[in-house]
């Protein structure tokens, strides 16, 4: 080829690149500005959604009009449908029962409420019953939940018997025949024979706390003694057969003495909760495949048939909510199930559930977490699979609260995988649970979305019991937000929005529990903000891929469950950030990549961490080692122990290789070793472990303050890294923030306002971009980097934020009116700015909703263009809400600290005239309310009040001043 036609073709193809890159860069740019738009204005379908609560079933059409037109007003960008009572409990009183769920007029209802919302543009969900724990009135005996039950006699031979044998106890009046087996009595040491520790537990006869506890104890017992055991497996004999239908038992029994026992199932009796009138009834069997369709096709499939073309198009999803039913292990082939996924018939171990060491005490407990992985098994594989089944056939998603957090007998990631939305919840403080660990679940739902591949994580939010209309807003929702944000949330489902019809008054009818949160709650006027400052922050983090430096494998045991973020079993904190996984997702989703953990979804780690108890499954360890020997490094210690009879003896053989050529027979408290083109090391946290191989902290902060909390969340969408920086304290904090980011400019996301601003202040050193920020009490912002800049570029400024001096303060009189149509006076002096409820005035001292402040002051500083002047309303009580109108302008209205609005475009030299509104809960009222004759109470309403309720402080509080931003 000649040489000039070589360069033209080097000269078109360079063009050629140059055209793609600008075409890249332009997109990119794009795709920039879409997200800062998204950002400052969120689309509807960012918007958070609720529990819309049909209480007792007492709705009606205008109701349902009303509320989902709110909801639209107000940015929510849909509802799940929850049926359920709850009127009455914890002393409160019913309200009038609706519809039955699934009838006639309410099947009519539910049809109205899914044509509005398609009108308004809004998804709906459906919880699939009334209340939960899954059942109802048609739920026969044979399609109820099912626990193992059994007799027990002894006899001695040689002689031939026929004896009636005692009937197991039974529930209902159901019972059916699983197995009548005979085990010779081989102990010699009786007396001091103890069974299987928390053997209840172990068998799945009841579910564990109510917290998602760490049940890792269930995998140990205490060292078998031989004179204890009853016999060995071997000597089980299977003599159902000899049982007739009438249960009378013939045999000729052996030489020696002998343990008959007779094993069956029955119901467990547990039945629905919380379900309006007219759907009491047992709870399905969750072990039973056949059962869940059953339930399907004979409720909810006409509910589906009458909406027609909806569905999938506006009912996008459908729900059940927590377990909270109880233990639950047998099922009608729940022989079968277990032979299928473990290899072995359980039939010869069952004396195990009746108190008896089959072999020895660490083969019986090592049968008892095979049986209970077998129901976690058939729990997510026979109903939460056959669920999402029969939804995707109609073009719809699953988001039901599988994963707890109360302890039943499952592995929750795995449940929670079957999900579209994995499903959380969180809780503001309540007496009910009081500490974060009681609080806080959503780490879980978080790590379930990551390592199946969703993209949304779902919480119930708000959750309280006990308290009433006493939430503030910006000490109690947003903290309990944001803290559930930095551990993978985006997408709230507020609990509860109770629907109350008008006939009920206000501030209505409302469910026992949650923050109470719809249009009957007096500061819903003024909700925008709060739900803006939501959207906004899930817009963001809705999108792309979350950072993590390790993922945990938090074991192969039933029941599991992930604790709140905090707990850091991996070992990582502060600084860096972990997902945990399941065995379902290590064997058959994870893989190694250039010295990484990498999942097909595009998620990856440095680390893989286990667990510290030493007990893995031959398949995981099998696993770690395929990982190892492809090059990845494995942090945790030598496992000892499968506690499994599965593949035995060969499966134990199989573990001893492979954890020896892994971790070797060193027995040193810390080390490391080589394998293949990975690694594991042991003793060390897995913290230590990433700095040693100079992978440096995602985050990291530095304050003055000893009890500062500062936490974080790190996504990157495309090439933009988003972090979410949340002060978890109610103090003032200067932060020096550390990101492992550098070569871009830092960008100040503020969610409260929508406001982007360059980072002045910041500078790159180490791979690090380090920038001073300011936390106002409970505050948060998003540092977003984007722009490529010099890796050595610095800001120009000490500070990212200005200072303010005060120019005035308003300390005349305020002239406030309140609602005379709520108790409240229609003018009245305030001399100085006190609480409500330090007012002599009933009406004031009592008083709920809304009053407005008025004053006028002289403003004599020199306005000047580029002055920029606030006002700081100082404190606000009770719910924390505030409007500003100024020289008849109506500027912000205030949910947090600070109080503070810019009032630069209003405000003139001279005289101004300022409206302050302020608003509080219904609490003070009804507290007022409580002993009024029915004729004078201003407030109707099923909640009981309690009389250790407190006056919630109320009012502008003060000091208002105006404050001019320095240069």
């Amino acid at each position: 080829m000649r040489p000039y036609k070589l360069s033209k073709i080097i000269r078109q193809f360079l063009l050629l690149l140059l055209l793609i890159y600008c075409i890249s860069i332009n997109l990119s740019c794009a795709d920039s500005k879409q997200l800062a738009k998204g950002f400052r204005n969120p689309p509807q379908s960012a918007g958070i959604r609720c529990f819309w609560w049909w209480l007792n079933g007492n709705v009606t059409r205008q109701a349902i009009t009303r509320d989902l037109e709110e909801m639209k007003k107000k940015g929510f960008s849909g509802a799940l449908i929850v049926d359920a009572g709850g009127a009455s409990q914890w002393g409160n009183k019913q309200v009038p029962a609706g519809p039955a769920f699934a009838s006639t007029e309410w099947r009519e209802l539910f049809r109205y409420a899914v044509s509005e919302a398609d009108r308004l543009g809004l998804e709906l969900s459906l919880n699939i019953q009334s209340g939960w724990n899954l059942g109802g009135p048609n739920v026969t005996k044979e399609m109820a939940a099912k626990k193992l039950t059994f007799s027990e006699i002894d006899v001695e031979g040689p002689k031939e018997i026929t004896i009636k044998l005692p009937s197991p106890d039974r529930k209902g009046n159901f019972y059916r025949d699983i197995a009548v087996l005979m085990l010779p009595d081989n102990s010699s040491d009786k007396a001091k024979k103890r069974p299987i520790s928390n053997l209840e537990a172990k068998a799945a006869f009841k579910e564990l706390g109510n917290s998602a506890p760490d049940c890792r104890y269930l995998l140990f017992d205490e060292p078998s003694v031989e004179s204890q055991i009853d016999c060995l497996v071997s000597e089980v004999l299977n003599v159902t057969d000899k049982l007739d239908a009438n249960g009378l038992f013939k045999w000729q029994v052996p030489e020696g003495k002998w343990t008959i026992l007779r094993f069956g199932y029955t119901i467990t009796g547990a039945v629905v909760s919380t379900s309006s009138s007219g759907w009491k009834g047992l709870v399905i069997d969750y072990l039973d495949r056949d059962v869940f369709n059953r339930y399907w096709n004979e409720i909810i499939t006409p509910l589906l048939e009458d909406i027609g073309p909806l569905v999938g198009k506006t009912l996008k999803y459908v729900h059940t909510d927590s377990w909270e039913c109880g233990g639950a292990n047998w099922s009608e082939d729940f022989r079968t199930e277990f032979i299928d996924r473990r290899g072995y018939d359980p039939i010869f171990y069952l004396p195990v559930l009746a108190g008896k060491i089959i072999d020895s005490r660490d083969a019986s407990n090592s049968f008892l977490a095979d049986f209970r992985k077998t129901i976690g098994d058939c729990i997510a594989d026979n109903h939460y699979s056959v669920f999402s089944e029969a939804a995707g056939r109609y073009g719809m998603g699953i988001h039901p609260e599988s994963g707890g957090p109360h302890a039943g007998h499952f592995d929750a990631l795995k449940c929670l995988g079957r999900n579209d939305i994995p499903m959380g919840e969180f809780w503001v403080p309540s007496p009910h649970r009081p500490r974060p660990v009681d609080r806080f679940y959503v780490k879980q739902a978080s790590s379930a979305a990551h390592i199946y591949g969703k993209q949304l994580v779902g919480a119930e939010a708000f959750t309280s019991i006990w308290l009433h209309w006493n939430d503030c807003l910006w000490s109690s929702l947003k903290p309990s937000f944001d803290h559930e944000t930095c551990s993978g949330l985006n997408l709230v489902f507020v609990h509860t929005f109770t629907c109350s019809p008008k006939e009920m008054g206000l501030p209505g009818q409302e469910y026992f529990a949650g923050t109470h949160f719809n249009p009957n709650v007096t500061w819903w006027d003024y909700a925008d903000g709060f739900i803006t400052y939501l959207n906004r922050c899930q817009y963001l983090l809705q999108k792309g891929k979350f950072v993590a430096d390790v993922l945990y494998y938090y074991g192969d045991h039933v029941p599991n469950l992930v604790r709140l973020k905090e707990e850091d079993p991996a070992k990582v904190m502060p600084g860096y950030d972990y997902d945990v996984t399941n065995e379902e997702v290590l064997l058959n989703r994870v893989e190694t990549k250039g010295g990484r953990i990498v999942l097909p979804d595009g998620m990856s780690y440095h680390l893989l961490v286990l667990p510290d108890h030493k007990v893995l499954s031959p398949d995981a360890l099998k696993k770690v080692h395929n990982l190892v020997k492809n090059g990845a490094t494995v942090v945790g210690t030598k496992p000892l122990k499968m506690v499994s009879l599965v593949g035995l003896p060969a499966s134990q053989k199989e573990f001893e290789r492979l954890s020896d050529e892994l971790w070797g027979d060193d027995e040193s408290p810390s080390g490391k070793r080589q394998f293949g083109k990975g690694q594991v090391i042991w003793g060390k946290a897995a913290r230590e472990v990433l700095q040693q191989k100079n992978i440096s902290p995602d985050f990291e902060y530095k304050t003055e303050k000893p009890d500062a909390k500062i936490d974080y969340i790190h996504k990157t969408i495309g090439d933009i890294d988003v972090y979410f920086i949340s002060n978890q304290n109610n103090k003032f904090q200067k932060a020096t923030c550390y990101f492992r980011v550098e070569g871009r400019q830092p960008e100040l996301w503020d969610a409260l306002t929508g406001a982007i601003r360059p980072a002045k202040a910041f500078k790159q050193e180490n791979g690090k971009t380090i920038i001073p920020i300011e936390f106002n009490p409970y505050g948060s912002i998003f540092v977003v980097f984007q722009k490529p800049v010099a890796k050595n570029a610095q800001g120009n400024a000490e500070s990212n934020y200005r200072d303010y001096e005060q120019v005035y303060e308003i300390n005349e009189p305020w002239i406030v009116r309140f609602d005379p149509n709520w108790g409240g006076p229609e003018k009245i002096t305030f001399e100085n700015l006190i609480e409500w409820t330090e007012h002599f005035e009933p009406g004031i001292k009592f008083y709920s909703g809304k009053a407005v402040y008025r004053n006028r002051f002289s403003f004599n500083d020199k306005i000047q263009k580029n002055n920029k002047y606030f006002i700081d309303l100082g404190q606000v009580g009770d719910v924390g809400i505030a409007g500003v109108r100024l020289n008849g302008k109506d500027l912000d209205v205030v949910w947090t600290t600070p109080f503070r609005v810019n009032i630069t475009e209003a405000v003139k030299e001279g005289t101004n005239d300022i409206e302050i509104t302020v608003v509080n809960s219904w609490r003070n009222r009804l507290i007022g309310d409580k002993n009024l004759p029915l004729h004078k109470k201003y407030t109707r309403t099923n909640i009981t009040v309690r009389d250790d309720w407190q006056l919630s402080r109320s009012g502008l509080v003060g000091p208002v001043r105006i404050l001019k931003q320095k240069k």
